[in-house]
């Protein structure tokens, strides 16, 4: 059974920094790309970012140069470093990622950033 873990979510002040992580467990971790989408109030789910098995990496332009993904294939976690949010950041964050063509998400954590 795939599960998905998001945490490391909060309420923090434009400009300022947080690191969320998502804890995964029931996949072959070290072969499957992970993703973080966002969603915010009244909005659809929006791509963030991905990191292949390989570590390759790739950015909504909205991130770039701002959020670094990253993965442990030894603890089966991957992160999202996010630095000099914006208000425009606010949403619930999900992990997400497809196996065998069928969509897996965690529950989400919010993140909030007051300008």
């Amino acid at each position: 059974q795939v599960r998905l873990v998001e945490s490391g979510g909060g309420l923090v002040q434009a400009g300022e920094s947080l690191r969320l992580s998502c804890t995964t467990s029931g996949l072959f971790f070290s072969i499957s790309t992970m993703d973080w989408y966002r969603q915010a109030p009244g909005k659809q789910h929006e791509f963030v970012a991905s990191v292949t098995g390989g570590g390759d990496t790739n950015y909504a332009d909205s991130v770039k140069g701002r959020f670094i993904i990253s993965r442990d294939n030894t603890k089966k976690m991957v992160y999202l470093q996010m630095n000099n949010l914006e208000p425009e950041d606010t949403a619930v964050y999900y992990c997400h990622t497809i196996i065998n063509f069928h969509n897996y998400w965690g529950q989400g954590t919010q993140v909030t950033v007051s300008s």
